[in-house]
């Protein structure tokens, strides 16, 4: 398997232009299409080429990770993405973050779109009793220390049809509203939305004056 650098197609400093984070989205690599963002990132762990920060987004997802172990099989122009963020902090202070990454997401998708959404726990975004997205928070415990976590975000974008087990179970916002989300924008939102969060709960700031080249902030696109 080629390594992550010599697989880079090409490199722009701006792809994800509206970001206020200092770590998160910082490294950004897209992929046309790949089997999964989450499986990707673990990948990436293992290969020793992580960097703190790195969010990886997919146009195209042919065996991601949906409940309970399902394929999510995402089309062009939904919303996948992963993510990969070092905490080194205690498990309670993670206690209930899915939850919150979720509230993220539907307070964007208000605001932005006034779209009203809901949370089935633990981790999935209905609308009107059918699924529209879901959330897949892994971690790396130590003990009682969380050294690091790999966030998983789908959400049914543009699609309108939907295979025969899926359709009466499933939705999108496109479908539902007549809209679509302007992914790269939903991406940039979610990123300063939740590293003001994870922020908070881990209790760390970072001065203006942080050197951003150590957690190497550069975009990538593959295909």
């Amino acid at each position: 398997m080629k390594t992550l650098q010599e697989s880079i197609m090409y490199q722009n400093y701006s792809m994800l232009e509206k970001l206020d984070t200092k770590i998160l989205g910082r490294k950004y690599v897209e992929f046309d299409q790949i089997d999964s963002t989450q499986k990707e990132m673990w990948r990436i762990i293992k290969s020793n080429e992580i960097e703190n920060g790195m969010l990886i987004r997919a146009n195209t997802q042919t065996g991601g990770i949906g409940t309970h172990g399902r394929t999510w099989i995402s089309t062009k122009n939904n919303i996948t993405f992963s993510f990969y963020y070092e905490l080194n902090c205690n498990v309670k202070n993670v206690e209930g973050l899915t939850v919150e990454i979720a509230e993220i997401i539907l307070e964007i998708l208000k605001q932005a779109y006034g779209i009203q959404l809901e949370i089935k726990l633990p981790n999935d975004i209905y609308y009107q009793g059918k699924k529209l997205g879901g959330i897949l928070t892994e971690a790396k415990i130590v003990g009682d220390t969380v050294k690091y976590i790999v966030v998983g975000i789908g959400l049914n974008n543009s699609q309108l049809e939907f295979d025969d087990e899926l359709k009466d179970i499933a939705t999108s916002v496109n479908k539902e509203f007549g809209v679509e989300i302007d992914v790269t924008k939903f991406i940039e939102m979610f990123c300063n939305r939740f590293e003001k969060s994870i922020m908070r709960r881990i209790g760390e700031t970072f001065g203006d004056g942080l050197d951003l080249s150590q957690f190497g902030c550069v975009a990538e696109r593959k295909k």
